[in-house]
Formats: structure tokens, C-alpha cells, sequence
């Protein structure tokens, strides 16, 4: 093989801890979003989408949400790009 292989996509999943956890409404359903879809994009920055669950239970659609403005947010996702980058540095090959 030459060169660098062709790697189409990076992402981690993250899980919302509770204090930073909120919700949002899609089709008059309330969401309480509770997961971080984190994905690394080929000119280095990151894009997120949150993920959750209907408030009133229920399996509900897999609906992506904006992520709001939030320190905490951030630094959450900046914290799991790193610790996911320092994983995959130290990855011991197929199981």
C-alpha cells in the first residue's frame, strides 16, 4: 500500500453528563438530549450533533439536535476529541 489509506470518517459518540444535559423540542415531542455525536471533519474542526430521548418516553425518532453555545459544552467536546485521539494513538490492532 502507498501512501496514506483513505480514512472517510472519525467520529466518537459521548455521553451528556446529567448537570449538562438539556432539551429541546421536534414536532411538538420534548427531547432530553443526553448524547454527543462528535465528528472530526477533514480540514480539522469538529462538528456536533446531539441525540436523545422523548422526555415522555418512548423509543421516538432518531432526530439530531444543535448543540447550544455552552462553555461546558465545549470544553466537554474538546476534552472527548482529545481522550478519544489519545485511544486511537494507542490502539493495539484488530482483537
Amino acid at each position: 500500500m502507498s501512501g496514506d489509506p483513505e480514512v472517510s470518517a472519525l467520529a466518537i459518540n459521548v455521553t451528556i453528563p446529567p448537570a449538562l444535559r438539556w432539551t429541546d423540542t421536534r414536532r411538538g415531542e420534548v427531547f432530553e438530549l443526553t448524547t454527543l455525536n462528535v465528528r472530526l471533519l477533514p480540514d480539522g474542526h469538529l462538528a456536533v450533533k446531539a441525540y436523545g430521548r422523548p422526555v415522555g418516553g418512548g423509543r421516538g425518532a432518531y432526530v439530531s439536535f444543535p448543540v447550544p453555545d455552552e462553555p461546558a459544552l465545549a470544553a466537554l467536546i474538546a476534552d472527548a476529541a482529545g481522550h478519544a485521539g489519545v485511544l486511537w494513538a494507542g490502539h493495539r490492532g484488530p482483537g
